[in-house]
């Protein structure tokens, strides 16, 4: 994918309905913020921000490991959950049943019409991996875009080791 949004990012798709859409969160582009720092009544928190894509980048989201304890999650994969009741989350921040290391935010989202993203896999854009736990919660999200190829095994690995500009090689 050579749309600058887009390019060596790793998407973690948590709602896809042919009828309504399909809605997910970039994993590995750091916005270099903490949430308190984007939100003026946040709890004083030590989490960074990601962006998670290009449409609506006026509104902020989170993926956790809290799951039914944040009314109003969605179950994603594995132990991750999408969303919640926002109050409620600074709540447990304030009383310190949340660690940074549970949560993840982002500002927008990407998303895609009905039938667009099976249509972008088709034609290419897009290499589908299963969502795994670790991709989401990890110190270090530099090499995740490498990783993921990595995991995919055969042709992926080698494509997922060319340099990002390969003129510089």
């Amino acid at each position: 994918m050579l749309d600058p949004y887009f390019r060596r990012s790793v998407v973690l798709l948590c709602e896809h309905d042919r009828e309504e859409g399909t809605i997910g969160f970039i994993l590995n582009k750091s916005v270099r913020m903490q949430v308190s720092e984007l939100v003026n009544d946040f709890p004083d928190f030590e989490a960074e921000v990601y962006y998670g894509g290009p449409v609506r980048t006026d509104t902020l989201h989170y993926m956790h490991t809290l799951g039914e304890r944040l009314e109003g999650a969605a179950h994603v994969v594995d132990n991750i959950y999408w969303g919640g009741h926002f109050d409620q989350l600074k709540m447990m921040i304030e009383n310190g049943h949340v660690h940074e290391d549970d949560i993840r935010f982002f500002v927008g989202y990407s998303g895609w019409d009905p039938t667009q993203l099976e249509q972008e896999i088709r034609s290419g854009s897009w290499i589908a991996q299963k969502g795994q736990f670790d991709y989401v919660f990890k110190e270090n999200y530099d090499n995740l875009w490498r990783e993921v190829l990595n995991d995919k095994g055969n042709v992926y690995s080698v494509i997922g080791q060319v340099p990002d500009f390969v003129a510089l090689n």
